[in-house]
């Protein structure tokens, strides 16, 4: 019986491994604002385990359970708070709501 039991422990938690990814892609955005605002919109989504965004690549790594995200769903949440991403163009009116300093789509990176 208490074999069974490990076996069944190692099962599930070998399962529960298997449903984390790990994916990068390119984001726009030139600020510690931008930073911001991408890795919250992300951590604060659920099924997403770690997400960060370097300013000098433009690359955010997400770490997520794709059991509950696709990494289609991944890029849309980003889009949805105002950041284009490769795949997903944020739509004017979320754009329009990131600050003055972080309209990346006119202004230099600084």
């Amino acid at each position: 019986m208490k074999k069974l039991f490990i076996s069944l422990m190692l099962l599930v938690s070998g399962s529960a491994l298997a449903q984390t990814s790990e994916v990068t892609f390119w984001v726009n955005g030139v600020c510690g604002m931008c930073e911001k605002r991408i890795e919250s919109a992300l951590i604060n989504s659920p099924g997403v385990k770690f997400a960060d965004w370097d300013i000098e690549t433009l690359q955010v790594k997400v770490v997520y359970n794709s059991k509950k995200l696709s990494e289609q769903k991944l890029h849309e949440i980003v889009a949805g708070v105002g950041h284009d991403t490769q795949k997903v163009r944020a739509k004017d009116e979320d754009y329009a709501k990131v600050n003055g300093c972080c309209k990346y789509r006119t202004l230099d990176k600084h």
